[in-house]
């Protein structure tokens, strides 16, 4: 574990705008920062960052915290995970401490992938390096497609011997288990149970999340002993690695996009890896696949402007038509370029400087609708028939464009392209827009019949990232405390004798012996009585706890000054001079709804069989009932409640 001098200093340096920069752009608003919302499909900024509170969050889908908080989310980090990338990122040292066993059985599986996959990365980058096969036939690959020294090691590329098993071998011996080598793609097992290598004998293009985590492998084959296998191999998936939301070296490209305000998409690793070398930067890749909206969400965070380098191919072209409309659906400014017959970004790249590059790009990339008006008007020649199909394809390409006035702009030189008349595609537009909204409102309307059993599902997978308390008002109420507790734990509450809130509370649950349903809730209120014996910031501390539950609500109440409306929040925060009578009403509010459900738990016994036969006892429970609701009228009159009990 890490010692809390350290955490304490890389909380006290980091600046959760300088590191939420690095993945999300931020523009200044007043005395905050703006960007669109990472965590769902924002259209217009609604993600908030304040420097001064050191907090950020969405007020679209209500997402927020700390900087922890906010690495936690973005990058599926554990706390400690967190804490360490925020301590490279200044340069502090993370000081530890050896994990008793408890700690180490609480470590996620998805942090044991992460860390076999880095582990799998440097035993492929120490075998290209230093293993005598390594070098003669892995490096001897990549020095072959003109790859610098600098740029096999800023890529992080690597070999697998040819051996069958040796890695996974290699693996176990060092005491890594079995079943997270086969979830992360490492090792393939055999029907007898067996293991052996994925990517034997080939070079490895190791894949990267937005902030340099190892999340999965493409390896190629290299010689031609092997005809049974293809080319290219790649991760499987697994609990942390979805092909469809990653994009090959976007971690390298981030900070140079949102400088040139401009993204090249390509198709393959060796592209994405030659441009680097040739000094242009701001180029990710699809890895050879049809574009995905997930990927499309992670370019949107960055830039709006694309431009598609594809080979100068009819595999290119087609590639490039693809995901043209799914790009310009997300609202994005689509350009494409097709290289050169027989050429590719790699090898355009290899040839050319990056001024050369460039200056070529600047001359030859096309606005989507004239390169597909070019392209595919030249397929139809003549006849009429297919002429027309393709200016409805054209003009589709259109009626997917969100903003209306791009649209119109769009239909405009349309007109003057197709010559077809501005009127007639204005017209096919809205046609298509309709249908388009007709078919996903009945997807819509069919997905919400099973509605029910979806959301019932999500609760249960996503139980352990919720606070497990019930729905009832009862919940509500402590929810309430908890903030409070959160909030104000170590503020004096009272003067005789001198008493801060958390010890009151405490005090309070225990002369009635009460506690919280909801043991997030009671460990809240166990540190809030600590710390107000140290007299530590019991807000400050929340804010900053590993416990992703408690520093989420932390941050959802020092948030409420990041919005300009009135916020739930308020309800919550008042002014401390109303402390006092917020408290003590929050208290008898819980009192008098534990009161009601002890109620409604009597009246139930009253209705079981061997109580029924039971007269005496069945006296004793209604005397129960009775005195309790004379205690609930007492409540409800001080709450001004109408007792429905």
């Amino acid at each position: 574990m890490i010692d809390r001098s350290t955490i304490d200093r890389i909380l006290s340096t980091a600046d959760i705008v300088d590191v939420i920069r690095e993945f999300v752009p931020l523009k200044r608003s007043g005395t905050n920062y703006k960007g669109l919302c990472p965590f769902h499909d924002d259209t217009t900024p609604s993600f908030m960052v304040s420097p001064a509170k050191q907090i950020c969050k969405c007020f679209s889908c209500g997402t927020g915290g700390d900087v922890i908080g906010f690495l936690r989310k973005h990058e599926q980090m554990s706390y400690v995970e967190a804490i360490k990338w925020l301590g490279r990122k200044y340069g502090i040292e993370v000081k530890e401490r050896e994990e008793t066993d408890e700690e180490k059985q609480r470590n996620s599986t998805r942090e044991s992938l992460f860390i076999v996959n880095e582990k799998a990365r440097d035993y492929f980058v120490n075998t290209l390096h230093n293993n005598v096969d390594g070098v003669a036939i892995g490096m001897a690959y990549f020095r072959s497609r003109g790859f610098r020294d600098d740029i096999i090691r800023k890529f992080q590329l690597g070999y697998c011997l040819e051996e069958r098993d040796t890695m996974s071998k290699a693996a176990i011996a060092k005491g890594y288990k079995k079943e997270y080598l086969i979830e992360t793609g490492i090792s393939i097992e055999t029907e007898d149970h067996r293991l052996f290598d994925r990517y034997r004998g080939r070079v490895i293009f190791p894949v990267h999340t937005v902030s340099g985590r190892v999340v999965a492998f493409g390896g190629r084959i290299l010689g031609s002993k092997r005809k049974d296998v293809g080319k290219y191999i790649n991760s499987p998936e697994s609990s942390i690695y979805h092909k469809s939301n990653e994009l090959y070296g976007l971690y390298f490209a981030k900070q140079a996009i949102v400088k040139q305000k401009c993204c090249f998409l390509v198709e393959g690793y060796t592209d994405v890896i030659q441009m680097h070398q040739s000094g242009i930067e701001n180029v990710v890749s699809s890895s050879g696949t049809s574009l995905t909206e997930g990927q499309i969400r992670l370019l949107r965070r960055f830039t709006n402007n694309i431009t598609i380098l594809y080979d100068g191919d009819s595999a290119g072209i087609k590639a490039s038509l693809r995901g043209i409309d799914m790009l310009l659906k997300a609202g994005l400014n689509i350009k494409v370029l097709l290289l050169p017959e027989g050429e590719d970004p790699d090898s355009f790249a290899k040839a050319h400087t990056a001024t050369e590059f460039q200056a070529f790009i600047d001359e030859h990339q096309e606005d989507f609708i004239t390169f597909k008006s070019r392209l595919l008007l030249e397929s139809v020649k003549h006849d009429p028939i297919k002429r027309a199909e393709v200016v409805k394809d054209i003009i589709h390409s259109i009626s997917v464009i969100p903003d209306g006035l791009i649209r119109q702009s769009y239909a405009h030189e349309c007109s003057s392209l197709l010559q077809v008349q501005e009127d007639i595609i204005i017209k096919e537009i809205s046609s298509m827009r309709r249908k388009d909204f007709k078919m996903n409102n009945n997807a819509s309307q069919r997905d919400n019949k099973d509605s029910d059993d979806s959301i019932k599902e999500k609760v249960e997978a996503n139980a352990s990232q919720t606070i497990k308390a019930p729905t009832s008002k009862r919940s509500k109420q402590e929810k309430q405390l908890a903030i409070l507790l959160i909030r104000y734990g170590n503020e004096l509450f009272t003067e005789d004798p001198p008493l801060k809130l958390a010890p009151y509370i405490k005090q309070d649950f225990s002369a009635d012996g009460i506690t919280f349903q909801t043991d997030i809730y009671n460990q809240i209120l166990a540190e809030a009585v600590e710390l107000s014996e140290q007299d530590s910031d019991t807000l400050k501390h929340f804010l900053h706890h590993p416990n992703e539950q408690i520093n989420t609500l932390a941050a959802s109440i020092v948030s409420v000054s990041l919005e300009q409306s009135e916020s739930i929040w308020s309800t919550y925060v008042p002014e401390e001079k109303r402390l006092q009578s917020l408290v003590s009403q929050q208290l008898n509010s819980l009192k008098y709804y534990i009161l009601r459900d002890k109620v409604k738990e009597l009246q139930n016994l009253l209705k079981q069989p061997e109580v029924m036969n039971d007269m005496t006892r069945m006296m004793e429970i209604m005397k129960q009932i009775k005195d309790i609701k004379e205690i609930i009228d007492q409540f409800a009159k001080a709450l001004d409640l109408v007792v429905t009990t």
